[in-house]
């Protein structure tokens, strides 16, 4: 792994054997997409899910892969709005298959086919960019259970 771990200010959740990194300007959503993420796994709607980090994650390269884990203070840690902080159950990593950019500003109805990667130090992943007041969640679910046609 790198010696370097980028504190980032994002949420991931831990789907199926990847994560989904969830990153956006503070009010965004990310905690809130977090939650439903982990919700709509319990609801089988996808895959199991659970908390890798809320908040504050750090990320950190392995090969050709972006490792998340949570920030040691935040761990087990999530706000839901109009409950204040949570404890829930967590992974301490995951490996980030899917990015999620929150109040995106290139987000489109038909994005272009470079708008649905990202690269994070030299690793390219599919990306989800999300317009401001846009609902992310069925997004996220659509990239998991369909395929491109």
């Amino acid at each position: 792994m790198s010696e370097d771990s980028a504190s980032v200010h994002a949420s991931a959740v831990k789907i199926g054997n990847r994560a989904v990194l969830i990153r956006g300007p503070s009010g965004a959503g990310k905690s809130r997409l977090a939650f439903d993420l982990i919700m709509a796994s319990r609801a089988g709607v996808v895959e199991a899910a659970v908390l890798v980090g809320d908040d504050r994650v750090h990320l950190a390269t392995l090969g050709n892969e972006i490792v998340v884990r949570p920030a040691p203070v935040l761990a087990g840690l999530i706000e839901i709005r109009g409950l204040g902080i949570r404890r829930c159950d967590f992974v301490d990593h995951a490996t980030v298959g899917l990015v999620v950019d929150l109040a995106a500003p290139d987000a489109e109805r038909l994005p272009q086919p470079e708008a649905l990667k990202t690269t994070i130090s030299g690793v390219e992943l599919p990306r989800i960019p999300v317009g401001a007041g846009y609902q992310p969640l069925p997004l996220v679910v659509a990239v998991l259970t369909t395929t491109k046609s």
